[in-house]
This record gives structure tokens, sequence and C-alpha cells, in this order.
């Protein structure tokens, strides 16, 4: 494993954890948006292995489906879930008025773990 791929997703791993107070502690704006960036990095580590890089965050969500969605190589379901992250720390992070309720933001929490355990399966395969 390349060592940017493996600094992206040892990133992932304390930015979901990051993630774990603010909503234990009813800030789910906070949450949704570490959550968000525990996605982020673990795709990142993802398509670096792949020698792939990207300057947006739109650009690395839409590698990230064609390389590993699309293909089926990850479920589909994880390319749902980043996209639908990556709109929730938006709101939650530029939004007035908006906040992201609870349900939402634990979904997103869960979202990260898996879509971090289905990372960590494709670059340390057993």
């Amino acid at each position: 494993m390349k060592a940017t791929s493996e600094a992206f997703l040892k990133k992932a791993v304390p930015s979901l954890e990051a993630a774990e107070w603010p909503a234990a502690e009813g800030y789910m704006d906070f949450a949704a948006s570490r959550a968000y960036y525990a996605m982020f990095y673990a795709a990142e580590a993802l398509l670096l292995e792949r020698g792939l890089e990207f300057s947006s965050h739109k650009a690395v969500i839409g590698a990230f489906g064609k390389e590993f969605a699309k293909s089926g190589e990850l479920d589909q379901t994880l390319h749902t879930a980043f996209i639908q992250a990556q709109r929730l720390r938006h709101a939650g992070d530029y939004d007035v008025g908006l906040e992201v309720d609870d349900r939402h933001a634990k979904q997103t929490l869960a979202d990260a773990r898996r879509f971090i355990d289905a990372a960590q399966g494709k670059l340390f395969p057993k």
C-alpha cells in the first residue's frame, strides 16, 4: 500500500471517532460533517491506491462511484451514502437555519462505519 493511501485511511478512523462525541452531545451538524470526512478520507485512500488524485470533493465522489460502485467492486449503496453524507455536511456547515436531524446524522455515522470497513477490506484483503 502506498504511504499516502495509508495516511488517508489512518485519518478516516479518528475522523469517525471524532464524530461520535458531537452526536452524543446533540451536535448533529458537526457529527454528520466529521462522518462525511471519514468517508472522504477513506475514498481518497482507495483512489490514491489506483493512482487517482482529484482536487475537489465532487470529483472524489464521482470517481469513487465510477471506480468502485458502478464496477461492482464495492456495494453501490456506499456511493449513495457518500453523496448523502456530502449533502448533509454541506447543509450542516454552510446553511444557516437548517440543521441536520438526529436520524440523518446517526444514519451517516452508521454509513461511515460501513464505508471505512469496506475500504479497509479492499486495501487490506484477508
